[in-house]
């Protein structure tokens, strides 16, 4: 049953003839004609008395006049919602690792609600291999990950830039000399590593086991943030994303060490899946995140 049809039928009730209804929708009475009977053939009985000019409804008529209305109600409240959702509204599921969540995309967020206050974000963190599953379930909108590149057959990746590293120590530590420091260098030292599974942790163990460097004690936090008030209160050294530290850096309250991190540098990426719809609320976030993802690779860090 076409609502078209029931649009029409509803149409002619109202205007009591066949006539005045094509004048009001300005169709040919023909096409009027033809829709009511295609209604009737459909329903196996007519809808009409025609008797002379005058139309009148059959029982038929009758009994599916209140079906009609409320159909065609029911289909003006769809097209309204659906005309009110196609606006930048609704939900956005948002995962990244703390490292991005509390240095990248604060700024990103701040800009998006100034400008959408009506979407509603929920930013869940997690491991980046927990968020790319999540984002191949499509649990998540929108995952941001900070790991070595990767491309995936069921995730579109964007690079959004490529994290310079920073091997930070206590102000005064023999090795901020400005020489530079070698895997042997830490041989004896004690190195404040996030959790286990962190990409840039991986890549790190890696190059100093490549060189026959396996620093022990070692401890493990969850926090950035308590890894550096950790490394200020002289318990170690770490290396970690150097936006995350650029602050405590510039106020001389870590000390950056002379280190090569050109083989364990990881990229800022964001992954969705290739098949999801993109709704407007999720291109209005990717493109306030490219916008900033530009101004991330203009700025040169200079300490």
């Amino acid at each position: 049953m076409e609502s078209r049809h029931l649009f029409t039928f509803l149409e002619v009730v109202e205007a009591g003839s066949f006539t005045r209804a094509a004048q009001k929708l300005d169709y040919a009475q023909s096409s009027i004609t033809a829709q009511i009977q295609a209604l009737e053939q459909e329903l196996g009985q007519p809808l009409f008395d025609r008797i002379g000019k005058k139309i009148v409804l059959t029982d038929a008529g009758r009994r599916l006049l209140p079906y009609a209305r409320q159909i065609m109600r029911m289909h003006s409240m769809a097209e309204e919602d659906l005309r009110a959702h196609s606006a930048v509204s609704g939900l956005l599921r948002i995962g990244a690792p703390e490292s991005l969540a509390a240095f990248r995309l604060p700024g990103i967020i701040s800009e998006y609600r100034s400008k959408f206050p009506q979407v509603e974000i929920i930013l869940k963190p997690g491991s980046c291999w927990e968020l790319r599953e999540m984002s191949r379930s499509g649990e998540m909108d929108l995952s941001f990950l900070l790991q070595e590149e990767f491309s995936d057959k069921d995730l579109h990746v964007e690079t959004l830039i490529h994290e310079e590293m920073a091997l930070v120590a206590p102000v005064g530590h023999r090795l901020s000399n400005g020489i530079q420091v070698s895997p042997d260098d830490l041989r004896n030292e004690t190195i404040l590593h996030t959790e286990t599974g962190c990409s840039y942790r991986l890549l790190f163990e890696r190059y100093l086991n490549a060189s026959g460097v396996y620093p022990d004690p070692k401890l493990e936090f969850w926090s950035i943030e308590a890894i550096k008030q950790c490394v200020m209160a002289g318990l170690g050294l770490s290396l970690l994303p150097l936006v995350t530290v650029r602050k405590e850096l510039e106020e001389g309250r870590l000390a950056r060490l002379l280190w090569d991190d050109s083989t364990h540098r990881v990229a800022t990426q964001m992954a969705f899946h290739h098949k999801k719809w993109r709704s407007p609320a999720l291109e209005a976030f990717l493109e306030t995140t490219r916008k900033h993802a530009g101004l991330w690779r203009q700025d040169k860090i200079s300490v």
